[in-house]
């Protein structure tokens, strides 16, 4: 089966634009934010917060990869995100063509009648 060729965008759009991917992407947003409402409540009290660590263990472990210390180091976060929902997506795209590929094919679950 010949397999098409598709640009750098579309191939993103192909496996970001998925439920698993978007529902990941969502709780990151999710956490992102409840990081960023909880750091200016500390802020305004001077107590120190961990919350900002939850931001990196969702993104972990492609956040840890991020070669940069102190506030640079934040753009781990977006390309943590993003690397782990593109191979989420991936996953959820190769599982979802296989078992639609598997019944159109005349077989249920992906194994042939002889």
């Amino acid at each position: 089966m010949a397999e098409t060729s598709r640009s750098l965008p579309q191939t993103l759009r192909h496996y970001l634009v998925n439920p698993l991917a978007l529902g990941y992407l969502g709780i990151v947003l999710a956490v992102c934010l409840w990081v960023a409402v909880d750091a200016s409540f500390a802020a305004s009290s001077g107590d120190a917060s961990f919350a900002g660590v939850w931001a990196v263990l969702v993104t972990a472990p492609t956040s840890l990869m991020v070669p940069f210390e102190g506030p640079a180091a934040l753009v781990g976060i977006p390309i943590g995100a993003l690397v782990q929902a593109f191979a989420l997506g991936a996953m959820y795209r190769y599982a979802t063509e296989r078992r639609s590929h598997g019944t159109a094919n005349g077989t249920a679950n992906g194994t042939s009648g002889a």
